[in-house]
């Protein structure tokens, strides 16, 4: 005679009631991980993309490739091409003629573009409000340059002719008085060559307009004495006066910790302007609202080399002004919206 084999082991009524409860709960925790990773009932994104970034040593540049990198691991079928540029203005003008998707753009940049009417106008669209740029005017630690004014016949870096430095630089030296093509010996150059030019001696002085720090500068202070230069709020209001496209810029401050070397441990005033991800009306939805997904879900990974990106921050993301939201941001935007 065969044993007897033992009889399955059977769980009280209300231990089976409980495991049910745990194996729901389990599958509603991999559900809603999934639904965070690849949204249920959405094609996922595919083909390829072209960013249009900045300078090789400029903070949109090393944004661009950690964007890069995020958008590989979200996006697995999207493939992104970074291209580099002279920055806001050129970015703009790449976005609208098709040679870039998506790009970078300072909001001074944007409403310029858009105000002057020029090519595609119409068609830009914003996706995220990302950190704010704050204008650098960067001098030799021995300068008598106590302020913009003092920069009268100084042979000053004013940022490349397609560059959101540029308008910048030209519209703070005329709210201190001074004609950028006259009063100052301009030199069309960017981060990238700029502080070179003043460890050379070869520039009196450069303004730059960036994220906070931005590595250029800060290894510049650390190799050669340099100060930053205030820009007081008397000179904001000034360029505030004009209206149009300098409404975008505020009054803000450089921490002292920004660049200890160049501040001695002083904030220093300055001019702020936020930068918007920009694209046009023309791109796919569903790949606009994988990448606004991606560059908020990332933001942590991001800042921990690109500090300035730590700042972007999904209760300010949609406002994109002065841009209206392009269609696939605002889906993502719906979708997270408490």
């Amino acid at each position: 005679m065969s044993p007897a084999l033992p009889r399955p082991l059977r769980l009280p009524r209300v231990a089976r009631g409980r495991a049910f409860q745990v194996s729901a709960a389990l599958l509603a925790m991999a559900a809603l991980l999934l639904w965070w990773l690849l949204p249920i009932g959405q094609e996922q994104p595919r083909g390829n993309v072209t960013f249009s970034t900045g300078v090789k040593t400029g903070v949109y540049q090393r944004y661009g490739q950690l964007l890069k990198e995020a958008i590989g691991r979200n996006l697995p079928e999207v493939t992104t091409t970074l291209r580099d540029s002279e920055g806001s203005q050129q970015n703009l003008a790449r976005v609208v003629s098709g040679e870039a998707d998506y790009t970078i753009a300072a909001a001074d940049a944007v409403a310029t573009y858009v105000q002057e009417d020029r090519p595609g106008a119409d068609t830009l669209r914003g996706c995220t409000r990302l950190y704010d740029d704050y204008v650098q005017l960067v001098v030799p630690k021995e300068s008598a340059v106590r302020s913009a004014r003092d920069l009268r016949g100084l042979r000053v870096g004013v940022g490349q002719e397609g560059s959101g430095v540029r308008l910048l630089a030209d519209r703070l030296l005329l709210a201190a008085g001074l004609d950028p093509a006259k009063d100052i010996r301009p030199v069309p150059a960017g981060i990238d060559t700029m502080p070179g030019l003043v460890e050379k001696g070869r520039l009196d002085a450069f303004f730059w307009s960036g994220g906070l720090p931005t590595n250029a500068v800060l290894r510049l202070s650390e190799r050669f004495p340099v100060r930053l230069v205030p820009l007081e709020e008397e000179l904001v209001d000034t360029v505030h006066s004009e209206g149009g496209p300098s409404r975008y810029y505020r009054s803000a401050v450089i921490p002292a910790d920004a660049y200890p070397l160049a501040q001695d441990g002083k904030p220093v005033e300055t001019v702020a302007v936020a930068n918007l991800l920009v694209t046009t009306d023309g791109m796919d939805a569903a790949l606009t609202e994988g990448i606004t997904r991606t560059v908020i879900r990332s933001r942590d990974r991001i800042g921990r080399e690109v500090h300035p990106a730590q700042l972007v921050d999904l209760r300010t993301a949609i406002y994109t002004d002065p841009l209206p939201l392009h269609e696939g941001a605002r889906r993502y935007y719906r979708s997270v919206k408490p």
